[in-house]
């Protein structure tokens, strides 16, 4: 199976692939990724080939078979064209090639698998990861059908076929050393550099730290025992340590971590929970470490204080309504009481009528 080589600047794209639901721990990390997906056949809303770039978690640009054109998804991205007023045309140009070459795999992995109709798709995934220490990573690989395919190792210049169809593709990959050293080139110093500069396209927004807010709950448990629920939200990056220590020491049993997940303002929350004996409550904390904060924050569970002055609030608006209420009451008696009197006078004035009609209508003569 043929592949498209990558040519400089890298804005190569696949299908949007969210990876944002990941348990993100330890240094902050900052990542450049690409995903590709081609299609036999288009289905409703889906494009016959489309392809995505990410930088950390934001959508930055995307080219589909439909629109053929490469466009910007963020407007820190306009920038590029400041620089090199070519930029998104050369990278429409890149992906039209990539596109065509997609086809043609997908057709030749077709034949491999003699599959002669339905629906198949080849994707491709690559990218880049740069974290605060000073460590870089990088990964290629692709899928068929929703299972992997075959994958680079830039470490050992090889790659892996994770299926039997795909020894054929090894073989022809490895076989080619420039094809390989390319490859490696392009994950460890083209990606890291192209991320650099969009990180500083977007420093506004991808460089930024925002603080956490931790805050304790706490239920009880059917069994005597009960759960304190640390709730960690509004930080940015998404980098966290997040764990229950007990006496000062990270305690791991009885307790659960979610994931760290997004906000619909850009930034990140977490749940973590332990069920512990209540009458241990006090020897427990959640502790919370991340970049925007100067040194680790200890969060306890706090009784929630007694507010008077709503309880004061509340009494004297029940005592105000207890009162209009009684007022309504007494109003309506009265009312009713003025209207029996009056009904008994006209009666007496009206003896030997047998209709209220003939007292009040006196037609004239």
């Amino acid at each position: 199976m043929g592949v498209l080589l990558l040519r400089w600047p890298p804005l190569i794209l696949g299908v949007a692939a969210h990876l944002l639901l990941l348990d993100c721990a330890g240094s902050t990390s900052h990542s450049l990724r690409y995903f590709y997906t081609a299609v036999s056949e288009p289905g409703q809303g889906l494009p016959q080939f489309i392809v995505v770039g990410y930088v950390d978690d934001q959508q930055i640009d995307q080219y589909d078979s439909d629109t053929k054109e490469d466009l910007p998804r963020v407007p820190w991205m306009r920038k590029a064209e400041k620089e090199d007023p070519q930029y998104w045309h050369e990278q429409t140009q890149i992906l039209q090639g990539t596109e065509l070459a997609f086809r043609v795999n997908l057709q030749t992995l077709q034949n491999r698998y003699n599959q002669s109709g339905g629906i198949h798709t080849l994707q491709w995934m690559y990218g880049c990861e740069l974290r605060s220490d000073g460590h870089k990573g990088g990964y290629d690989q692709y899928s068929y059908d929703g299972r992997d395919f075959i994958a680079f190792d830039k470490e050992t210049l090889t790659w892996t076929a994770a299926q039997t169809e795909a020894e054929v593709s090894k073989r022809k990959w490895d076989a080619d050393m420039a094809f390989k050293q390319g490859k490696k080139h392009y994950l460890e110093e083209i990606c890291i550099e192209w991320l650099r500069r969009y990180l500083d396209y977007g420093k506004e927004t991808l460089q930024r730290t925002e603080a956490p807010m931790v805050k304790v709950t706490r239920k009880a448990d059917y069994d005597g025992l009960e759960t304190l629920v640390c709730q960690v939200h509004g930080f940015y990056p998404k980098e966290i340590d997040a764990n229950w220590v007990k006496d000062g020491k990270v305690w791991q049993e009885g307790t659960l971590r979610g994931l760290v997940a997004p906000n619909s303002d850009g930034t990140y929350y977490l749940l973590l929970s332990v069920q512990i004996d209540p009458e241990e409550r006090e020897r427990f904390r959640c502790r919370v470490e991340h970049d925007s904060l100067e040194k680790p924050l200890d969060v306890a569970w706090e009784k929630e204080p007694v507010n008077l002055g709503l309880i004061v609030g509340a009494i004297l608006g029940v005592m105000a309504a207890i009162l209009l209420v009684s007022g309504i009451i007494f109003f309506i008696i009265r009312r009713k009481q003025s209207e029996k009197s009056a009904y008994k006078a006209a009666s007496t004035s009206d003896q030997g009528s047998n209709s209220s009609a003939s007292v009040s209508y006196k037609p004239s003569v």
